[in-house]
């Protein structure tokens, strides 16, 4: 399963969740690859933390910029999950990502500007599915407020149906200081202390196995 976390602008958090997913998927007995196509090697730096602390359990990291088709075809081979983390633009890892990976994430925080990049995105994503059909597009609202009374998540989420090659994930990963805490320590929110955090990234894996 080759999942790709990809956006057309930075700050979403796309290492995050690809990080935090790649610790869930091992905890779960699966073998796991973490592949950074990004320049600025967020994925990889945590990577490098997790191992320097000898964290367990363990997982694999690869780093390749460029067009990442055929690392990801071949890595696909060899383990149970591939993520991929793809810089924040229009870039050659993300639209040659697209054309091997299973699922595409749509990592978008609940802001205009964020949602603004999605008329882009969507032309992207159409000319990749003309070279590969079975690609499963999802929508992952980030860091949405955790106030009960914001109405930014809703909005987005009604934002997000205007894009029909897009579909909206049922998780949404709130804007909580967990996500922050664990990076510099290697570990996932699975492994930390706060439940919500956990929870919500343990309901995102199980949904995009399905």
């Amino acid at each position: 399963m080759i999942i790709l976390l990809g956006s057309q602008k930075g700050g979403p958090g796309k290492s995050t969740i690809a990080t935090n997913l790649a610790v869930e998927y091992a905890r779960q007995g699966k073998d796991v690859v973490l592949v950074d196509a990004d320049r600025q090697r967020s994925s990889a730096r945590w990577h490098e933390d997790r191992e320097e602390l000898g964290r367990t359990p363990t997982l694999a990291c690869v780093e390749k910029l460029g067009s990442i088709h055929q690392t990801l075809l071949d890595l696909d081979g060899r383990y149970d999950v591939v993520l991929v983390d793809v810089a924040g633009h229009d870039s050659k890892e993300m639209r040659t990502g697209m054309t091997a990976a299973d699922k595409l994430v749509v990592v978008v925080r609940p802001s205009q500007f964020d949602l603004d990049t999605l008329p882009h995105m969507s032309e992207v994503i159409e000319q990749a599915l003309d070279l590969n059909s079975s690609l499963d597009v999802r929508g992952l609202i980030t860091q949405a407020p955790t106030n009960s009374n914001a109405s930014e998540r809703a909005d987005a989420g009604e934002y997000l149906s205007d894009y029909p090659v897009i579909k909206p994930l049922r998780t949404v990963i709130h804007e909580r200081k967990a996500y922050r805490d664990v990076i510099g320590e290697g570990l996932g929110v699975v492994e930390w202390s706060n439940g919500k955090a956990k929870a919500e990234i343990q309901v995102l894996a199980e949904e995009l196995m399905h």
